[in-house]
């Protein structure tokens, strides 16, 4: 029979709360720290991306029990609408029919996960600080300040969920032999809103993912379901066009009417949110190992935070716990091995997902513009659609599949290497829908797989 744990998980966002709502079904004692106030009690901050649930976060939440209650929550996206200056709309299907990624406010998920946590009976604990862990002892110090007095809480089990910038994990660091590493790129990200229309109906397609590549930079807009679209402009933090320069309102304006002019008059308060509304960093975090002993381990962000430009990140995370509640249904009360094989197993899939997020914002930024990338991913779906069982596309095997995701960067890469031989065949622009090219993909098939 499965004994029952006092278990404490730092961090009260998505994958903080998916955890917490398992464990307190696995019969557990859950307690759930955080800094700051109940979100369901304050004003969403400006600092968000709308959250692209996709098959590795559905199977998390069926496994949950709560899969339909979320999916009140979400829009379905079908396809990627591409804003090209001087060039009608034009859409990009994301997969097979019927195939879709789902938009969800993040503030409105976070709720709704806490919500049904608390209702399955765990504590959660806002406004309190977790200041110092004591790793070997599973014991947690919590105070108003740093220098000020602390509570000392004893635990069997903690989980870090608490982000990029952990806690836990830095407690972590201090020991021998742990690796760490993190990366910023050099564009920030910033939210605006485009309001919906008077009778309440969206402005844009509700069901496409809305993108404006401009090369350097870029927005992008997702739906919600009060008809309103959160907005969000990644720009580079310095030079030309960057957060550097853009100082005042009229330059601003300018900006937006420049390189945004079909939905400029549409972008609510331009202005207003461009300058109230924070500008945020986006960071990789790599770090090993993830646990320590069969007392502490690392989940989501704090884990291996990516950059959101493959709509994995919440993803990720809800696979990570979707993984160790597998195991913890395989090894029962061994948490040592659960936490063993966890690491082991997610690891290389969380470096993959890295790797493939970066990637991601080069093809979102600035080649969907390009009419050789877009000729590319032509052959690429001809070929998929007419052999299906020798060719899935990156993009449908890390957003339609809960296969690794290091499965997925290695068969991209030799995919990568076919599309680049087929592109620089003589007369490919012409030809591209040939025999001939059919059959030089099934030769270089062969070739890869022979090798």
């Amino acid at each position: 029979m499965r004994h029952s744990k006092n278990i404490a998980i730092v961090g009260t966002g998505l994958v903080g709360s998916l955890l917490a709502l398992h464990l307190r079904r696995s019969g557990h004692t859950v307690t759930v720290f955080d800094r700051r106030p109940d979100v369901r009690k304050v004003e969403f901050s400006g600092r968000s991306i709308n959250l692209a649930m996709s098959n590795r976060g559905w199977k998390a939440l069926r496994e949950a029990g709560v899969e339909e209650e979320v999916r009140k929550l979400a829009i379905p996206l079908y396809q990627r609408a591409m804003h090209v200056n001087s060039s009608p709309v034009y859409f990009q299907k994301y997969g097979k029919e019927g195939e879709a990624i789902y938009s969800i406010s993040r503030g409105v998920l976070n709720r709704k996960m806490i919500d049904l946590a608390e209702a399955a009976g765990a504590e959660f604990r806002f406004e309190e600080k977790v200041w110092d862990v004591d790793l070997s002892e599973a014991k947690l110090y919590t105070g108003e300040s740093e220098k000020g007095e602390w509570k000392e809480y004893d635990f069997d089990l903690i989980f870090g969920a608490d982000g990029a910038f952990s806690r836990v994990r830095h407690k972590m660091q201090r020991q021998s032999r742990f690796n760490y590493s993190q990366h910023f790129i050099d564009v920030g990200y910033k939210e605006l809103r485009i309001p919906a229309n008077a009778d309440g109906t969206h402005k844009l397609d509700k069901n496409s993912f809305h993108i404006w590549p401009r090369g350097e930079f870029m927005l992008i807009a997702m739906p919600n379901l009060d008809g309103s679209f959160t907005c969000t402009l990644f720009l580079p933090f310095e030079g030309e066009y960057s957060f550097e320069t853009i100082t005042t309102e009229a330059a601003a304006e300018k900006f937006f009417a420049d390189f945004f002019p079909d939905i400029h008059e549409e972008i609510s308060n331009l202005t207003r949110d461009f300058f109230r509304n924070p500008t945020s960093a986006l960071v990789t975090v790599k770090c090993f190992p993830w646990t320590y002993y069969d007392k502490i381990a690392l989940v989501g962000d704090a884990a291996h935070a990516v950059v959101p430009f493959f709509g994995q990140g919440m993803n990720a995370g809800f696979e990570d716990i979707s993984d160790l509640m597998n195991l913890h249904e395989t090894h029962d009360n061994d948490w040592e091995t659960i936490f063993k094989e966890y690491q082991e197993r997610r690891k290389p899939n969380a470096d993959a997902i890295a790797e493939l997020s970066y990637r991601n914002f080069m093809e979102m930024s600035s080649k969907t513009a390009d009419p050789k990338f877009l000729l590319r991913k032509k052959i690429e779906k001809k070929f998929a659609e007419k052999h299906p069982e020798k060719w899935v596309p990156v993009y449908s095997r890390v957003t339609f599949s809960d296969k690794p995701y290091s499965e997925a960067l290695k068969t991209g890469d030799m995919q990568a290497k076919i599309m680049d031989s087929v592109m620089s065949l003589p007369g490919i622009a012409e030809k591209w829908d040939s025999e001939e090219v059919e059959q030089r993909i099934l030769s270089l098939l062969e070739e890869s797989g022979n090798r």
